[in-house]
């Protein structure tokens, strides 16, 4: 499609690589000529450091700026480059944006643009490349109408005027009314859109049965301000401390960047806290739930910390998700009548202490499980994913992991992962082992390198 000039809709489940076979067109497109121009790839905040790893990961050397921040900049864009930003700077600089020759042009969770006559989709319309490509695991969440808006970005006129497309198809499909208007617009969108799902024949065997990420955020301009503050004061303190007073104000010092990289309102103990917008980690969470619940799945969410949890539970209560929450304090029969009714699908979001249910349930209805903040004993999070992954379980497991990039938290998760085996022995006592590092050592693991918005 993108060779001959058409835009396609890349419409998979989410974990069947959507992502990467953005990436690997991306190159092939490449390797045919130094014409093929570079990649605009237009996302919510919260996936652009998904991105950007990604694009590292798979496509090693490949170079990738964001046009992101007071800072951004289109000067000297490549042939081969990807260029990533996000919906609400594109709304802004779409004129910027429109003036490069752009070889593709991706919208990623496209049914942020499933009203044609928002301001976010009418400026998208505005940016030219020679092909449009949408991914999204949602093509349609209430109507076809939507299906129309994506697939009229993708490859404009395929499917007539709105007006025209309700009328011949929408209202036919969506009335039951014409069982072969169904096959009838099938047939006409199939070669522009791909959709697999990882129940149908074939696919889900494909899957390794657990697919583990790490999801990086960025964060907030509150969130960064929070976070250099505390290390700023913290470090100063603890130059002038030493013995157990210097661990305590070590471990208070972890456990404080956490609260911040998870959200603000946790850290500074708000009592009636405004949740939206503050956070990347709840704008990464509510991109994810939209997927998952989406595709009718069901999704384990675990935190260290019963405060964030509470502040999860009542967020997600005011965007009208289904949710239960388990801790320590839950009585035992209570517990056993909440994994009732989410192995029944009766609340789709398990809101989960990892304390309390890292081990002992059986929670095999869910095909997700994400990780909001990380413990930093790898076997704990192994077995609080394992509540999911177990005998019993039917369908390929999920993982996300939640991490603030450029953060602690980012660091950490660099060493778990580059020595693994190494990390019970270092890490197995979670924060303590960290205590012992010096003020250098200690001052370079918690500096905040970039990343933020």
């Amino acid at each position: 499609m993108a060779s001959l000039g058409l835009g396609g809709c890349l419409a998979d489940d989410m974990g069947l690589g959507k992502t990467i076979t953005l990436i690997a067109l991306h190159l092939h497109r490449q390797g045919l000529g130094p014409a093929a121009g570079p990649t605009l790839v237009v996302c919510p905040t919260s996936l652009m450091g998904n991105w950007q790893r990604e694009i590292e990961k798979f496509a090693p050397g490949t170079p990738v700026r964001r046009f992101h921040g007071a800072s951004r900049c289109l000067q000297g864009v490549a042939d081969g480059e990807f260029v990533l930003t996000t919906y609400g700077t594109m709304r802004l600089d779409a004129a910027r944006l429109a003036r490069t020759p752009w070889g593709l042009v991706v919208a990623d969770e496209a049914q942020h643009v499933k009203n044609p006559h928002s301001a976010t989709a009418k400026q998208l319309r505005t940016i030219g490349g020679r092909a449009r490509v949408a991914l999204t695991g949602t093509p349609v969440e209430n109507n076809l109408s939507e299906l129309w808006a994506i697939l009229d970005w993708t490859t404009p006129g395929l499917l007539g005027r709105l007006g025209t497309f309700r009328d011949r198809y929408a209202s036919a499909v969506e009335g039951g009314d014409d069982p072969a208007a169904a096959e009838r617009l099938a047939s006409l969108v199939r070669p522009f859109l791909l959709r697999r799902r990882k129940s149908d024949p074939g696919i889900a065997p494909e899957l390794p049965p657990k697919t583990e990420t790490d999801r990086a955020v960025s964060l907030t301009a509150e969130q960064t301000g929070l976070y250099e503050a505390v290390v700023r004061e913290t470090l100063a303190e603890i130059s002038a401390a030493d013995g157990l007073t210097r661990r305590g104000l070590v471990m208070k010092l972890l456990t404080a960047l956490k609260q911040i990289c998870n959200h603000p309102a946790q850290y500074l103990k708000e009592e009636d806290p405004r949740i939206a917008d503050r956070s990347g980690k709840v704008e990464l969470l509510d991109e994810l739930l939209d997927t998952i619940l989406a595709e009718g799945a069901s999704v384990l969410v675990f935190t260290q910390y019963v405060r964030m949890a509470r502040l999860l539970e009542r967020h997600l209560a005011t965007r009208g998700v289904r949710t239960q929450f388990l801790h320590g304090g839950t009585p035992v029969a209570e517990r056993e009548a909440m994994v009732s009714r989410f192995q029944a699908g009766e609340a789709p979001v398990f809101l989960l202490s990892l304390k309390a249910a890292g081990t002992g349930l059986n929670l095999t209805r869910a095909g997700h499980v994400v990780h909001f903040d990380r413990w930093w004993n790898p076997a704990v999070e192994a077995q609080a994913t394992d509540r999911a992954y177990r005998i019993g379980q039917t369908q390929p497991v999920q993982v996300h992991r939640l991490i603030a990039e450029g953060t602690v938290e980012d660091r950490i998760a660099g060493m778990l992962a580059r020595k693994q085996g190494l990390a019970d022995a270092v890490l197995g006592t979670g924060e303590s082992a960290l205590s012992e590092l010096t003020d250098a050592e200690l001052a370079d693991l918690v500096a905040l390198r970039g990343g933020a918005r």
